[in-house]
């Protein structure tokens, strides 16, 4: 009883002292999902989100869900209990009393449950015996040794690798992720000592030897690669402990502010060079078309004129300011004016004799 306060005030012995208890326990009974402040030159003003449960609810949450394992001799004791009733008051005879605890004890002590996704390893006189599980399966106390329900599902587990120096000698932080499961439970327990805690670790020793392999630009743009060949890697090591890396993924690189912003500038000269190399082949293409108009209005001088009257007047509509003009140019706006309309005579003519044949 008195480690539970201390425990508490370890983690909140502040609201402890102002008097609420609650705080606490509302702290370490919920989920909570914290915002904390990376330290280091490299990630200032960086912030990672930590989203895992908390520690104690989720040891608590397993320890109330693995109970569920001893449903049937918790069943078997409530039998229990109403032949031990009746056996006081005299209803049931002695020896069907006796057979009754009797069968009730061995299947307590002899019968073990395992859930779909486990698998027991059990050794007998100290050495391997065999696995067992999913479902009942028979136990000899002191006989057999139960080593650990293994889980079987696939575990993901985040890890990182700070400040390592790529292949170009850049500083990095990587978050990474890992998918692995345990194919064979008794390597899994028998070959390596806490599997849980070596695989996210040799998970780290591959990032990190991965990232000094590699350069920047390619830990950047290739992270599908880099996280098929980290589970190459990684499958290597933990196949001998019966268990299999099924996918590695990068989740985030973050690389130091100076080279990041050295990056936008470049990134940003990259953009601004392609604009001028569009503007340049525009031009040309433009000056191209000039060289064909000039052609043509070389050959008609009319249409030369409608085309400077066309300029003129659009200057007029977007400007406000004076516009000189010289003195010819009404002169070549009737010249033009005067051709149009010839033109335009001409081709009424011409189509009132061609209707004229037609009948």
């Amino acid at each position: 009883m008195i480690s539970v306060p201390c425990f508490l005030m370890k983690y909140h012995l502040s609201e402890f002292r102002l008097g609420k208890p609650w705080v606490c326990l509302k702290k370490l009974f919920m989920r909570n999902v914290q915002i904390k402040k990376e330290g280091g030159a490299m990630h200032n003003d960086r912030y990672q989100e930590d989203a895992h449960p908390n520690p104690l609810l989720e040891k608590a949450a397993t320890v109330f869900f693995n109970v569920r394992r001893y449903n049937l001799q918790l069943l078997l004791i409530i039998i229990w209990l109403p032949v031990l009733f009746f056996y006081h008051n005299g209803q049931i005879s002695r020896f069907f009393c006796g057979a009754v605890s009797a069968v009730i004890c061995l299947i307590i002590l002899l019968v073990r449950v395992a859930f779909e996704w486990e698998r027991v390893p059990i050794l007998r006189f100290g050495r391997f015996s065999r696995i067992k599980g999913p479902g009942l399966f028979l136990f000899i106390p002191f006989i057999d040794s139960i080593i650990e329900y293994v889980d079987c599902r696939i575990m993901v587990d985040d890890f990182s690798a700070e400040k390592v120096l790529t292949a170009d000698a850049v500083p990095i932080f990587v978050d990474a992720v890992v998918f692995w499961m345990v194919w064979d439970a008794a390597k899994a327990k028998l070959e390596v000592k806490n599997f849980r805690y070596a695989v996210p670790l040799s998970a780290k020793t591959a990032l990190r030897d991965i990232i000094g392999k590699n350069s920047l630009t390619r830990l950047l743009t290739d992270r599908v690669g880099i996280g098929k060949q980290l589970r190459k890697i990684l499958d290597e090591k933990t196949n001998p402990w019966g268990i299999t890396s099924l996918s590695v993924e990068i989740k985030d690189i973050i690389i130091p502010e100076e080279l990041e912003n050295v990056m936008s500038k470049e990134a940003q000269a990259e953009r601004e060079k392609k604009a001028r190399l569009i503007i340049g082949s525009a031009e040309v293409e433009i000056s191209k078309m000039y060289s064909d108009a000039s052609g043509n209005y070389e050959k008609n001088e009319i249409a030369l004129t409608l085309r400077a009257l066309n300029i003129l007047g659009d200057a007029l509509k977007t400007s406000s300011s004076m516009i000189l003009v010289p003195s010819e140019v009404p002169h070549a706006m009737n010249k033009g004016i005067s051709a149009a309309i010839a033109k335009a005579a001409e081709q009424i003519e011409k189509s009132k004799i061609s209707g004229a044949e037609n009948e």
